[in-house]
């Protein structure tokens, strides 16, 4: 689940959807309503200090393994990767879950910050161990990466709070509107591949438009170059929670989202067993408080399992 807005889970799923057509308008008057930001400030908790290594789980790593790179996306808000505030130190959910798992593998980890769609094919040429920004595990992904589930979040719609833009079940509410979302994600995939519902009804097709920065898009949104916005749930839970003048309208489509490994990666079998350490030690739980992600718990960590459907 850019997640940023959250450029979490990535090249999430297509899906067509088969629900009601509804009519939909789009936003009101950018020179009557703005969106303002409040400014909140980044969870500085410490969630991860206190993790211990556990033998059993670093013995699953590959032999001679001491320090591993994990690449993560800047997103711009929590619960996605930020800054702190001195503007240098990254911080965020995938973060500290990334650093809780070292301390239980007892390894050193080196995050780099990388551009979103880039993380995926650096794999492979082995520039990056793992990848840890909101990637959402789906079918087609799992073709060329492994994945190690640690969270569940999905995609979900936002607007400006006067918009009359109601609950969004079917891509066809979409048909003539202008959506925002980030580049390189699934949820772009997703619109894309599924632009021809509205030819199919009929109806002028919508149009996606796509940006790197989460602030890019709400002030799309707040200027009225955008009607609707598709990301992650927790970001958009975030943002809404955050900024006077939007509203949440609603999840679309949950998905597992995991720790990104090149395919073959005999790295996984220790990382989920790292994850579920933390799921029975208290850390997991403390982690999703910190960052008021509750609702995107798992019960245990999987290594690369089926896309959600429905």
């Amino acid at each position: 689940m850019r997640t940023p807005v959250h450029r979490h889970f990535l090249a999430f799923v297509t899906i067509t959807s088969a629900a009601l057509l509804l009519t939909a308008c789009g936003s009101g008057d950018p020179d009557t309503t703005s969106v303002s930001a409040k400014s909140p400030k980044v969870p500085t908790t410490d969630v991860v200090s206190a993790v211990r290594k556990d033998g059993s789980a670093a013995k699953l790593l590959p032999a001679g393994t001491t320090s591993l790179t994990v690449a993560v996306s800047v997103g711009g808000t929590p619960p996605g990767t930020t800054y702190v505030d001195d503007g240098k130190t990254l911080t965020g959910q995938d973060v500290d879950f990334a650093k809780a798992v070292a301390r239980v593998l007892g390894i050193r980890l080196k995050v780099e910050q990388a551009s979103f769609e880039a993380i995926l094919p650096a794999l492979d040429s082995g520039k990056y161990d793992v990848g840890a920004s909101n990637f959402g595990v789906t079918d087609e992904r799992r073709k060329s990466i492994d994945f190690v589930t640690y969270i569940n979040d999905g995609q979900g719609f936002a607007t400006r709070a006067d918009s009359k833009l109601a609950k969004i079940t079917d891509l066809r509410q979409l048909c003539g509107l202008k959506v925002a979302t980030s580049a390189g994600t699934t949820f772009e995939a997703t619109l894309e591949q599924n632009k021809h519902v509205c030819a199919d009804a009929g109806k002028k097709a919508y149009e996606v438009q796509t940006y790197a920065e989460s602030s890019a898009i709400w002030s799309s949104v707040q200027q009225g170059r955008s009607d609707v916005v598709m990301s992650t749930i927790n970001g958009l839970r975030y943002d809404v929670a955050h900024q006077e003048g939007l509203k949440f309208l609603n999840e679309f489509h949950r998905l597992d989202v995991g720790f990104a490994f090149k395919k073959g990666s005999e790295l996984t079998p220790a990382f989920q067993a790292a994850v579920n350490r933390l799921l029975s030690d208290g850390t997991y739980e403390r982690i999703l408080k910190k960052w008021g992600t509750t609702g995107s718990a798992i019960k245990t960590s999987q290594i690369s399992p089926p896309e959600l459907k429905g």
